[in-house]
């Protein structure tokens, strides 16, 4: 289970977003295979759940692997031209560990009928040369809203009754065409780091409010629930989140759009 977790951890810290006509992917994509072929291992797994996003300007990706909810997520920039695609990832977390070390990708491209395939050639699985190969799908499209884009959290904080307990956690977030992804790095009550995620769609209902429909998530009690968010627009890159609990308590969360020089 390592060995193969080590494989899919660099298979994904590596994506982004794009930019004009000829150099742009966006929209939101679902892993349906990795194939993952060499002299030796010849394996293709259906069980990893990844949600994939280009945005005009960045890309981030998550995943979770069932039942013991490993998950993974990175986000950063790309550049991609006819069938090449590099990923300059410049956060990524996976498990217990995280990394703010740039590091790209190249990745050849081929265009299918209903997304993509990406193929990573001479990959090292221990001492074993493989090819890692990932197929998508693409997702239908939905207007544009203006939380679509790529957010970083500033601040998160709990509400409970007259206490207010802030939260040091790393976290971003990206909405696009219907569908948002999240993933944090937060640290236990012993301080041992760990990963979340969650993914799936949205629709804001009006100027303030925003439905969330988590289709998978590291945490049982976000995967297949559904979740109603206050939102505070501070104008066009900055905006606020609230989150009312069932216990009365509230979970709130600050956002800056990031934005690529």
């Amino acid at each position: 289970m390592k060995k193969f977790w080590v494989i899919i951890l660099i298979s994904l810290f590596s994506c982004k977003g794009g930019d004009t006509e000829s150099t742009k992917m966006p929209g939101s994509y679902n892993m349906v295979y990795q194939k993952i072929k060499g002299d030796i291992t010849d394996t293709t797994f259906f069980t990893l759940e990844q949600l994939k996003i280009f945005t005009n300007n960045y890309m981030m990706y998550a995943n979770v692997i069932l039942p013991d909810s490993t998950s993974a997520f990175g986000i950063g920039t790309y550049t991609f031209n006819n069938d090449t695609l590099i990923e300059n990832v410049f956060y990524s977390s996976s498990d217990t560990s995280s990394s703010d070390e740039p590091r790209s990708y190249t990745l050849a491209i081929e265009k299918t009928e209903r997304g993509f395939r990406q193929i990573i050639g001479n990959f090292m699985n221990g001492d074993e040369k493989v090819t890692l190969t990932e197929e998508y799908t693409k997702n239908e499209t939905a207007p544009t809203t203006p939380l679509d884009g790529t957010w970083k959290l500033i601040k998160k904080y709990t509400i409970t009754g007259e206490d207010t307990a802030s939260l040091d956690d790393i976290q971003y977030k990206v909405y696009f065409q219907g569908y948002c992804i999240w993933g944090n790095t937060y640290r236990d009550a012993s301080n041992q780091k760990h990963t979340g995620i969650g993914f799936g769609k949205f629709v804001m209902e009006g100027d303030n409010k925003v439905k969330e429909s988590m289709k998978a998530s590291t945490f049982s009690g976000v995967r297949e629930h559904e979740f109603e968010l206050d939102i505070e627009m501070d104008g066009r890159d900055k905006y606020k989140q609230t989150i009312t609990n069932d216990d009365g308590s509230k979970g709130v969360e600050i956002y800056e759009r990031m934005i690529q020089n």
